[in-house]
């Protein structure tokens, strides 16, 4: 008797689910804080930084486990078939191994802050998981009305960004903070990007996202504009001399930016077609966060 294996088509719905790629936006603030921290200091903790690595993709899994059983309350999630609630088919379970995440992030957090004799990144990271909450949690589901882009840019971006610094050099940097609104716009493009291909249900479930707002065409050109916006910020911060000229390494990442403005230029209401955008969303996340992120190493002579 042979052991059944798993469909290969389950098996992609399972990676779907997890989102692998996803976990950059953990990732990518607390490396770009952390290298801003060292620029400036020349002092580098890798304890706590594998530590709140650690922590933040836990926090990331939370945000999206929970987003699932949030979502499938409202049937918003009817036809996503990698939902995790949808394959499993126990939402409370879902729950409750997505608050068992949350709270071994926590506690790696408490002894952070615990070392420091300083509560700050524990007040930094609060916010930032209870403005994720509003994200889809009832009762407020801020998502639902088109606040997810901004509730993400500043989550993942001055809240993340400024936490991780803190943590390597408990003060405050006005370079950092710039670093934060450049990985706040980056990682609110992904979840912008999310919503081209899902304009139906979102209307269906009463979901006004940015793009049922303004529609994929503007929404494609809004996209555009905040591609742009990403490294006219850069070029001004290294002009002010805020930003070390090695950060101009994330100019680099400009043909991936080219790449996710033409798609979706060209298959904004193509659902099937434009559904992808938000993985190379991603990729331009990652390769302009990670660039930056060096750019301030390599250039800590500078600042």
């Amino acid at each position: 008797m042979t052991t059944p294996t798993i469909p290969v088509s389950r098996k992609k719905l399972w990676l779907a689910a997890i989102k692998p790629p996803m976990y950059s936006v953990a990732v990518i603030p607390i490396g770009v804080g952390s290298a801003v921290a060292f620029a400036e200091t020349g002092i580098f903790d890798w304890s706590i930084f594998i530590m709140f690595i650690t922590a933040a993709i836990l926090i990331v899994a939370w945000v999206n486990l929970s987003n699932d059983v949030f979502d499938s309350e409202t049937g918003i999630d009817v036809n996503k078939h990698h939902s995790v609630v949808n394959l499993t088919g126990n939402k409370n379970l879902v729950f409750w191994v997505a608050n068992a995440l949350l709270a071994i992030a926590a506690l790696e957090l408490i002894l952070i802050a615990w070392w420091q004799h300083d509560p700050m990144i524990l007040e930094l990271v609060a916010l930032a998981v209870f403005l994720g909450y509003t994200y889809q949690g009832p009762p407020f589901r801020l998502g639902y009305l088109g606040l997810g882009e901004i509730i993400c840019f500043i989550t993942f971006g001055p809240l993340a960004v400024c936490a991780a610094y803190y943590s390597q050099n408990p003060a405050w940097s006005t370079a950092n903070l710039k670093a934060s609104i450049i990985i706040g716009i980056t990682t609110s493009i992904i979840l912008l990007c999310s919503h081209f291909h899902q304009v139906e249900d979102d209307i269906a479930a009463g979901k006004r996202s940015p793009i049922v707002r303004i529609g994929t065409k503007k929404g494609a050109q809004l996209l555009l504009a905040a591609c742009i916006a990403v490294f006219a910020a850069i070029a001004r911060f290294i002009i002010e001399g805020h930003f070390p000229q090695w950060t101009a390494l994330s100019f680099l990442s400009i043909p991936v930016a080219v790449q996710l403005c033409h798609h979706v230029l060209t298959y904004h209401d193509q659902p099937e077609q434009v559904k992808n955008c938000k993985f190379i969303a991603v990729n331009f996340h990652f390769l302009s966060g990670l660039l930056l992120g060096l750019g301030f190493i390599w250039g800590q002579s500078a600042l």
